[in-house]
């Protein structure tokens, strides 16, 4: 198997032609969705706020039961409100432009190793922690869905279990059947060689 080739940095770089450039500073297009994301955190900050407020406001009339719904749709808003985190700033850094979050004390742990593949294996395990919750707010109350709603439900569910699963397997097996490309892909600032003494 051949070696990676050498990535030139500094004055070595050669400069790119007009249209590879042109291809990849497309890249930045992206900037506005990722932007619009942000907004959408926003709107799920305000309505968290709402449901919190419901919920304090109306904590001597709900029962047990209602409690929990709106504490579950509490949780649903938190985990929908990670997994736009972790589109904006995974995404961001892996198909845009480096965050330059190295040594920062809150750089997210799981950044260190985020890759196209990663990235997808984890949202696919935050929409099954998402359908979860809706899942559990259905078989809390029952009542108000129909079986045939509820078996879409389940069904929904099991599809994004499976879906999970066999993505998190593609990627395992790519990593092990190219492993040094990753191992390049993970080792963001590799420890410069000192030059040799001189004879």
């Amino acid at each position: 198997m051949s070696a990676a080739r050498p990535r030139p940095s500094g004055p070595n770089r050669r400069p790119m032609h007009p249209l590879p450039a042109l291809i990849f500073m497309s890249r930045w297009l992206q900037v506005p969705l990722y932007l619009g994301l942000i907004v959408a955190q926003g709107v799920y900050v305000v309505l968290f706020l709402k449901e919190v407020w419901h919920l304090v406001s109306a904590s001597m009339t709900l029962d047990e039961t209602n409690i929990m719904l709106v504490v579950l749709g509490l949780i649903d808003v938190v985990m929908i409100s990670n997994l736009l985190i972790m589109v904006i700033i995974g995404g961001y850094e892996t198909f845009v432009s480096r965050l330059g979050l190295e040594g920062h004390p809150d750089e997210p742990e799981w950044l260190d190793h985020v890759n196209a593949g990663v990235l997808k294996v984890k949202l696919s395990m935050a929409l099954i922690s998402i359908s979860s919750i809706h899942l559990l707010k259905t078989f809390i109350n029952p009542d108000q869905h129909t079986e045939h709603a509820i078996m879409w439900q389940v069904l929904i569910h099991v599809a994004f279990l499976m879906s999970a699963l066999v993505m998190a397997w593609i990627d395992r097996l790519t990593t092990h059947t190219h492993p040094e490309h990753y191992q390049e892909l993970a080792a963001r600032h590799p420890v410069p060689m000192s030059a040799p003494a001189p004879d």
